[in-house]
């Protein structure tokens, strides 16, 4: 290697190097802000809104712009649900592709918004319900980066994903969620990631272009979901094995329910709740989202 080649590969080598420990030294040095951070619940949907500039990645983008830059963005997402309970640790968590039959591409984004080790270990603090392990093989799955890159472009923001522990049932992630509350203070933009109707099953492929449609059932259900909310309704919400042929149908496994349960636990009790997003999808999922705060 020639000498100006070394140098070069130094220089290189020190700038990386500066910039994981601004961002660790970053993150571990949070303080309380004088505002609660808001919570979002966000339907994803497919993971075509990721590179499509359409109504509901639009809004991902704006909502960017009325919230508060956060100090790093903490994503439970439905698409990582597994036995455990873990959080992304790695420097710079790698873009996950997880499907398959969409085109290149989607395939080809790249994220490389930076991780946290420093907030990962603080957010494994904060939990005592259950031991929470450093993860240096996840990343970032669709359920997050398909929303945040429209949120946040420069990828210049620390992104970690809390994983969902599939051995566990509601009550127990609502009052795991709780003890994440500090990380508001702290600046920190907790989503949850997943949508409140969803049976691929019963997907309309023959509507899926046609703008709103919803089967009757995921109509009503979606209503449900958001009177329950609307009026507080926490228990009915994380009982909702309880809510009826419309439910069984709206939830037909619980991972992309699930991360709602963990907004739930979080929103405070002086946080204004709004929706939006509010539309059916192909019949049988709702891209219906909610901000707290």
């Amino acid at each position: 290697m020639k000498r100006k080649e070394f140098l070069t590969s130094l220089l290189k080598g020190a700038t990386v190097m500066t910039s994981l420990s601004a961002f660790n030294q970053f993150t571990s040095e949070l303080k309380e802000q004088e505002h609660l951070m808001p919570v979002l619940f966000i339907g994803h949907g497919s993971p075509m809104n990721g590179i499509e500039d359409n109504e509901f990645s639009e809004r991902w983008t704006r909502m960017a712009k009325e919230l508060p830059v956060p100090q790093a963005v903490l994503v439970v997402s439905a698409h990582w649900f597994r036995k455990g309970t873990l959080v992304t640790a790695m420097d710079f968590p790698r873009t996950i592709h997880d499907f398959g039959g969409f085109p290149q591409a989607l395939f080809d984004v790249q994220y490389p918004a930076p991780g946290s080790p420093a907030l990962a270990k603080e957010t494994a603090s904060l939990i005592h319900t259950t031991q929470v392990e450093m993860d240096h093989d996840w990343g970032l799955d669709h359920g997050t980066w398909t929303i945040v890159r429209h949120m946040y472009p420069e990828a210049n923001i620390p992104v970690l994903q809390l994983s969902i522990d599939y051995t566990k049932g509601p009550q127990y992630h609502y009052e795991l969620a709780k003890e994440l509350y500090g990380l508001r203070k702290k600046g920190v933009l907790i989503i949850g990631s997943g949508n409140m109707v969803h049976n691929l099953r019963m997907v309309a492929w023959d509507r899926i272009n046609e703008p709103g449609y919803g089967y009757d059932w995921a109509i009503e259900m979606n209503q449900t979901f958001k009177q329950l909310i609307t009026s507080g309704d926490d228990q009915s919400l994380i009982r909702y094995d309880q809510l009826g042929t419309a439910g069984r149908l709206a939830i037909p496994t619980p991972e992309h329910y699930l991360p709602l349960l963990y907004t739930l636990g979080l929103k405070g009790k002086k946080d204004e709740v709004s929706f939006f997003n509010d539309k059916a999808v192909a019949g049988s999922l709702t891209m219906t989202s909610v901000k707290w705060g």
